[in-house]
């Protein structure tokens, strides 16, 4: 019983860390890179759909992207998603193939990016911390129950903050590299 609740803990903690590194992809740095447009939506005849569904993204150099809609309608549609979008980019179009343009960063927005990194770092520790909270809560019910020893209690709690302690590292490593790669100029 104790062994499920740690293994349901560490579990829960790693994707809580895996989702912190999946919205992390989003704070541009100074290097263009596809996951930039990911979280994009297209309106495609009626339906909002992800960008990668209606156009290819791809790298074109280390500032910029080009999207190129697979159907020639398309182009006003991806246009109108990357203005309403909160990436701040303006896309030039030529032809069929539109272009995004990245600025590189000022200091002071590479500031701004390593603040709201910091504050997604610190909500994905309360949320870790909120694993914990339940892990421990499950384990004091077993005690309550009577189906484990105190022993025991005191022994999965102290395992279920090993586990913890190991996340919340893991969150301050991936804050430490996306800092990294922003400040790099």
């Amino acid at each position: 019983m104790l062994n499920e609740i740690k293994n349901d803990a560490k579990a829960r903690m790693a994707k809580s860390v895996d989702a912190f590194r999946h919205d992390l992809v989003k704070v541009r740095t100074g290097r263009a890179s596809t996951a930039i447009v990911d979280h994009i939506k297209v309106n495609y005849y009626g339906s909002d759909v992800p960008l990668s569904q209606v156009a290819s993204v791809a790298v074109s150099d280390a500032r910029s992207l080009t999207i190129t809609p697979w159907e020639k309608p398309m182009v006003g549609a991806v246009e109108k998603a990357i203005l309403a979008s909160d990436l701040g980019l303006t896309p030039n179009t030529a032809g069929m193939v539109i272009r995004l343009n990245l600025p590189p960063l000022t200091e002071e927005r590479r500031k701004e990016l390593a603040k709201v990194v910091h504050s997604g770092g610190e909500d994905c520790k309360v949320a870790i911390r909120n694993i914990r909270r339940d892990a421990n809560h499950q384990v004091k019910e077993l005690l309550k129950e009577k189906k484990i020893t105190e022993d025991d209690a005191t022994r999965g709690e102290a395992d279920i903050q090993k586990l913890t302690d190991e996340a919340i590292k893991n969150v301050d490593e991936v804050v430490k590299t996306k800092e990294q790669e922003l400040m790099a100029v």
